[in-house]
Protein backbone atom coordinates (compact mmCIF):
# COMPACT_ATOMS: atom_id res chain seq x y z
CA UNK A 1 0.00 0.00 0.00
CA UNK A 2 1.37 2.97 -1.37
CA UNK A 3 -0.07 6.94 -0.41
CA UNK A 4 -1.01 7.31 -4.20
CA UNK A 5 -3.19 4.14 -3.85
CA UNK A 6 -6.60 6.37 -4.26
CA UNK A 7 -5.35 7.20 -7.70
CA UNK A 8 -5.06 3.94 -8.99
CA UNK A 9 -8.69 3.26 -7.75
CA UNK A 10 -10.08 6.92 -8.13
CA UNK A 11 -13.70 6.15 -8.34
CA UNK A 12 -13.98 4.05 -5.30
CA UNK A 13 -15.50 1.17 -6.32
CA UNK A 14 -12.65 -1.64 -5.38
CA UNK A 15 -13.97 -4.48 -3.67
CA UNK A 16 -17.55 -2.62 -3.35
CA UNK A 17 -20.91 -5.24 -4.20
CA UNK A 18 -23.20 -3.44 -6.62
CA UNK A 19 -26.42 -4.43 -8.36
CA UNK A 20 -26.90 -3.62 -11.90
CA UNK A 21 -30.41 -4.39 -13.82
CA UNK A 22 -30.47 -4.74 -17.20
CA UNK A 23 -27.05 -6.06 -17.60
CA UNK A 24 -28.04 -8.00 -20.46
CA UNK A 25 -27.32 -5.55 -22.79
CA UNK A 26 -27.50 -1.60 -23.40
CA UNK A 27 -26.15 0.39 -20.70
CA UNK A 28 -27.01 -2.09 -18.47
CA UNK A 29 -24.40 -4.49 -19.69
CA UNK A 30 -22.01 -1.57 -20.47
CA UNK A 31 -21.96 -0.36 -16.93
CA UNK A 32 -21.39 -4.13 -15.75
CA UNK A 33 -18.90 -4.42 -17.85
CA UNK A 34 -17.21 -1.25 -16.14
CA UNK A 35 -17.93 -2.24 -12.63
CA UNK A 36 -15.64 -5.22 -13.10
CA UNK A 37 -12.88 -3.65 -14.69
CA UNK A 38 -12.83 -1.63 -11.98
CA UNK A 39 -12.53 -4.26 -9.44
CA UNK A 40 -16.13 -4.11 -8.25
CA UNK A 41 -18.01 -7.29 -7.26
CA UNK A 42 -21.38 -7.14 -9.38
CA UNK A 43 -24.69 -9.18 -9.45
CA UNK A 44 -26.22 -8.90 -12.68
CA UNK A 45 -29.99 -8.82 -13.18
CA UNK A 46 -32.19 -9.37 -16.27
CA UNK A 47 -35.16 -10.78 -17.47
CA UNK A 48 -32.89 -12.64 -20.38
CA UNK A 49 -29.45 -14.76 -19.27
CA UNK A 50 -26.84 -12.14 -18.25
CA UNK A 51 -23.19 -13.30 -20.51
CA UNK A 52 -20.65 -10.32 -19.50
CA UNK A 53 -18.12 -11.63 -16.32
CA UNK A 54 -20.16 -10.64 -13.72
CA UNK A 55 -19.45 -12.76 -10.39
CA UNK A 56 -23.46 -14.00 -9.68
CA UNK A 57 -26.70 -13.39 -12.45
CA UNK A 58 -29.96 -13.63 -11.41
CA UNK A 59 -33.21 -13.71 -13.82
CA UNK A 60 -35.70 -11.03 -13.15
CA UNK A 61 -38.89 -9.82 -14.02
CA UNK A 62 -39.82 -6.01 -12.72
CA UNK A 63 -43.34 -6.81 -13.70
CA UNK A 64 -44.05 -9.65 -10.84
CA UNK A 65 -43.71 -8.58 -7.48
CA UNK A 66 -42.61 -12.25 -6.39
CA UNK A 67 -40.09 -12.13 -8.76
CA UNK A 68 -38.35 -9.11 -7.51
CA UNK A 69 -38.52 -10.11 -4.05
CA UNK A 70 -36.98 -13.22 -4.97
CA UNK A 71 -34.34 -12.17 -5.96
CA UNK A 72 -33.60 -9.39 -3.00
CA UNK A 73 -34.01 -12.40 -1.07
CA UNK A 74 -31.20 -13.92 -2.77
CA UNK A 75 -29.19 -11.25 -2.89
CA UNK A 76 -29.07 -10.35 0.45
CA UNK A 77 -26.58 -7.55 1.60
CA UNK A 78 -24.82 -5.06 2.02
CA UNK A 79 -25.29 -3.57 -1.23
CA UNK A 80 -22.76 -0.27 -1.79
CA UNK A 81 -24.51 0.71 -5.22
CA UNK A 82 -27.79 -0.30 -7.02
CA UNK A 83 -27.63 0.47 -10.90
CA UNK A 84 -31.09 0.14 -12.22
CA UNK A 85 -30.82 0.36 -16.11
CA UNK A 86 -32.98 -2.14 -17.10
CA UNK A 87 -35.93 -0.68 -19.43
CA UNK A 88 -38.99 -1.10 -21.85
CA UNK A 89 -39.39 1.06 -25.40
CA UNK A 90 -43.32 1.00 -24.59
CA UNK A 91 -44.52 -0.51 -27.76
CA UNK A 92 -44.54 -3.40 -28.31
CA UNK A 93 -45.19 -3.82 -24.78
CA UNK A 94 -48.32 -2.74 -22.61
CA UNK A 95 -48.57 0.57 -21.52
CA UNK A 96 -48.94 -1.36 -18.08
CA UNK A 97 -45.92 -3.32 -18.73
CA UNK A 98 -43.67 -0.34 -19.54
CA UNK A 99 -44.99 1.29 -16.21
CA UNK A 100 -44.16 -1.54 -13.95
CA UNK A 101 -41.01 -2.06 -15.64
CA UNK A 102 -39.36 1.14 -16.12
CA UNK A 103 -41.41 2.89 -12.86
CA UNK A 104 -43.18 0.19 -10.16
CA UNK A 105 -41.18 -2.68 -10.29
CA UNK A 106 -37.61 -0.45 -10.19
CA UNK A 107 -38.84 1.51 -7.57
CA UNK A 108 -39.66 -2.01 -5.73
CA UNK A 109 -36.68 -2.98 -6.12
CA UNK A 110 -34.57 -0.12 -5.03
CA UNK A 111 -36.61 0.34 -1.94
CA UNK A 112 -36.64 -3.76 -0.90
CA UNK A 113 -32.71 -3.24 -1.05
CA UNK A 114 -32.41 0.22 1.10
CA UNK A 115 -32.33 -1.97 3.83
CA UNK A 116 -28.66 -3.15 2.73
CA UNK A 117 -27.23 0.17 1.82
CA UNK A 118 -25.15 1.20 4.32
CA UNK A 119 -24.24 4.68 4.50
CA UNK A 120 -22.43 6.15 1.55
CA UNK A 121 -24.12 4.07 -0.86
CA UNK A 122 -25.50 5.04 -3.95
CA UNK A 123 -28.10 4.63 -6.15
CA UNK A 124 -28.42 5.89 -9.67
CA UNK A 125 -31.35 4.89 -12.46
CA UNK A 126 -31.46 5.42 -16.56
CA UNK A 127 -34.50 8.07 -17.41
CA UNK A 128 -34.78 9.63 -20.51
CA UNK A 129 -34.21 12.99 -22.57
CA UNK A 130 -37.94 11.82 -23.30
CA UNK A 131 -38.92 13.32 -19.81
CA UNK A 132 -38.32 16.77 -20.89
CA UNK A 133 -41.33 19.02 -19.37
CA UNK A 134 -41.60 16.85 -16.14
CA UNK A 135 -41.02 19.47 -14.12
CA UNK A 136 -44.02 21.28 -15.06
CA UNK A 137 -46.41 18.00 -14.61
CA UNK A 138 -46.19 17.25 -11.75
CA UNK A 139 -49.55 17.62 -10.81
CA UNK A 140 -50.41 14.90 -12.44
CA UNK A 141 -47.45 12.37 -11.15
CA UNK A 142 -47.15 12.68 -7.69
CA UNK A 143 -50.24 10.99 -7.32
CA UNK A 144 -48.42 7.41 -8.81
CA UNK A 145 -45.24 8.94 -7.73
CA UNK A 146 -46.62 9.30 -4.17
CA UNK A 147 -48.26 5.64 -3.86
CA UNK A 148 -46.84 3.41 -1.24
CA UNK A 149 -44.80 -0.08 -2.96
CA UNK A 150 -45.74 -2.43 -5.86
CA UNK A 151 -48.96 -3.45 -5.69
CA UNK A 152 -50.28 0.25 -4.77
CA UNK A 153 -48.70 1.54 -8.04
CA UNK A 154 -50.14 -1.08 -10.26
CA UNK A 155 -53.66 -0.58 -8.49
CA UNK A 156 -53.68 3.23 -9.26
CA UNK A 157 -52.35 2.21 -12.73
CA UNK A 158 -55.08 -0.10 -13.65
CA UNK A 159 -57.80 2.74 -12.14
CA UNK A 160 -55.76 5.77 -14.23
CA UNK A 161 -55.13 4.13 -17.79
CA UNK A 162 -55.14 7.53 -19.69
CA UNK A 163 -52.77 8.87 -17.56
CA UNK A 164 -50.07 8.02 -19.76
CA UNK A 165 -51.37 10.38 -22.34
CA UNK A 166 -49.20 10.14 -25.82
CA UNK A 167 -46.52 8.13 -24.11
CA UNK A 168 -46.05 5.08 -21.61
CA UNK A 169 -42.53 5.69 -22.02
CA UNK A 170 -42.19 9.24 -21.27
CA UNK A 171 -44.54 8.96 -18.63
CA UNK A 172 -42.09 6.49 -16.90
CA UNK A 173 -39.26 8.70 -17.20
CA UNK A 174 -41.22 11.78 -15.74
CA UNK A 175 -42.20 9.44 -13.04
CA UNK A 176 -38.59 8.50 -12.52
CA UNK A 177 -37.64 12.00 -12.22
CA UNK A 178 -39.87 13.11 -9.45
CA UNK A 179 -39.11 10.32 -7.59
CA UNK A 180 -35.65 10.86 -7.73
CA UNK A 181 -35.83 14.35 -6.73
CA UNK A 182 -38.46 13.72 -3.82
CA UNK A 183 -37.18 10.26 -2.89
CA UNK A 184 -33.85 11.71 -2.33
CA UNK A 185 -34.50 14.02 0.40
CA UNK A 186 -35.48 11.04 2.50
CA UNK A 187 -32.90 8.63 1.51
CA UNK A 188 -30.12 11.40 2.84
CA UNK A 189 -31.27 10.58 6.15
CA UNK A 190 -29.63 6.93 6.30
CA UNK A 191 -26.80 8.12 4.22
CA UNK A 192 -27.63 6.92 0.77
CA UNK A 193 -27.32 8.91 -2.61
CA UNK A 194 -30.24 8.87 -5.21
CA UNK A 195 -29.36 10.29 -8.51
CA UNK A 196 -30.76 9.36 -12.40
CA UNK A 197 -29.54 10.48 -15.29
CA UNK A 198 -31.42 11.34 -18.28
CA UNK A 199 -30.05 10.13 -21.93
CA UNK A 200 -30.43 11.23 -25.59
CA UNK A 201 -31.06 8.71 -27.69
CA UNK A 202 -28.22 6.03 -27.35
CA UNK A 203 -27.53 2.99 -30.07
CA UNK A 204 -28.29 0.00 -27.50
CA UNK A 205 -30.68 -2.92 -28.83
CA UNK A 206 -33.79 -0.85 -27.91
CA UNK A 207 -33.25 1.81 -30.56
CA UNK A 208 -35.19 0.25 -33.23
CA UNK A 209 -37.97 0.11 -31.32
CA UNK A 210 -38.30 3.76 -30.80
CA UNK A 211 -37.53 4.17 -34.52
CA UNK A 212 -40.95 2.18 -35.43
CA UNK A 213 -42.96 3.69 -32.80
CA UNK A 214 -41.92 7.53 -33.35
CA UNK A 215 -40.16 7.71 -36.29
CA UNK A 216 -36.66 8.16 -36.91
CA UNK A 217 -36.78 11.28 -37.73
CA UNK A 218 -38.33 12.13 -34.23
CA UNK A 219 -36.19 10.57 -32.13
CA UNK A 220 -33.22 12.59 -34.46
CA UNK A 221 -35.12 15.71 -32.89
CA UNK A 222 -33.36 14.55 -29.28
CA UNK A 223 -30.06 14.85 -30.54
CA UNK A 224 -28.38 17.63 -29.10
CA UNK A 225 -25.80 19.92 -30.97
CA UNK A 226 -23.26 17.00 -30.15
CA UNK A 227 -25.10 15.78 -33.64
CA UNK A 228 -24.92 11.92 -32.98
CA UNK A 229 -26.22 9.47 -30.84
CA UNK A 230 -24.59 8.16 -27.89
CA UNK A 231 -22.73 4.73 -27.33
CA UNK A 232 -23.84 2.83 -24.06
CA UNK A 233 -20.64 3.20 -23.00
CA UNK A 234 -20.93 6.95 -22.67
CA UNK A 235 -24.03 6.34 -20.65
CA UNK A 236 -22.58 3.84 -18.42
CA UNK A 237 -19.60 5.82 -17.19
CA UNK A 238 -22.55 8.52 -16.35
CA UNK A 239 -24.02 6.29 -14.42
CA UNK A 240 -20.70 4.86 -12.60
CA UNK A 241 -19.83 8.19 -11.98
CA UNK A 242 -22.61 9.32 -10.43
CA UNK A 243 -22.86 6.49 -8.25
CA UNK A 244 -19.05 7.27 -7.51
CA UNK A 245 -18.68 7.29 -3.16
CA UNK A 246 -16.84 10.31 -5.20
CA UNK A 247 -19.53 12.31 -5.91
CA UNK A 248 -20.42 12.37 -2.08
CA UNK A 249 -22.25 15.39 -2.13
CA UNK A 250 -24.25 15.14 -4.91
CA UNK A 251 -27.94 13.64 -4.67
CA UNK A 252 -31.66 14.32 -6.15
CA UNK A 253 -29.89 15.03 -9.35
CA UNK A 254 -31.50 14.56 -12.60
CA UNK A 255 -28.51 14.56 -14.79
CA UNK A 256 -28.88 15.81 -18.39
CA UNK A 257 -26.52 12.92 -20.39
CA UNK A 258 -27.92 14.42 -23.95
CA UNK A 259 -25.36 15.84 -25.62
CA UNK A 260 -26.32 19.50 -24.81
CA UNK A 261 -30.08 18.92 -26.26
CA UNK A 262 -31.42 20.18 -22.72
CA UNK A 263 -29.72 23.39 -22.44
CA UNK A 264 -30.05 23.98 -26.39
CA UNK A 265 -34.35 23.66 -25.90
CA UNK A 266 -34.51 25.55 -23.28
CA UNK A 267 -31.66 28.53 -24.85
CA UNK A 268 -33.90 28.24 -28.00
CA UNK A 269 -30.99 26.44 -29.77
CA UNK A 270 -31.96 23.08 -30.20
CA UNK A 271 -32.85 22.62 -34.02
CA UNK A 272 -36.11 21.74 -34.89
CA UNK A 273 -37.97 23.03 -32.26
CA UNK A 274 -39.04 26.79 -33.19
CA UNK A 275 -37.20 30.17 -31.36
Amino acid sequence: MNGDHHMQDPLGYEGKHVVVTGAASGMGQAAAAILVDLGADVMGLDVKPVDKPVRQAFEIDLRERASIDKVVGAIGGPVDGVFSCAGLPGPPFSDLDTVLVNFIGARHLIESLVPNLPPGSGVVAVSSAAAVGWQQALDSLQPLVETDGFEAGKAWMETHPDAVGYSAYAFTKQLMNVWVSSRAVDLIDKGIRLNCICPGPTETPMMPAFHALAGKELVDMAVGPIGRYSTPEEQAWALVLLNSPRLSYVTGEVFDTDGGFTGALITGRQKGWGA
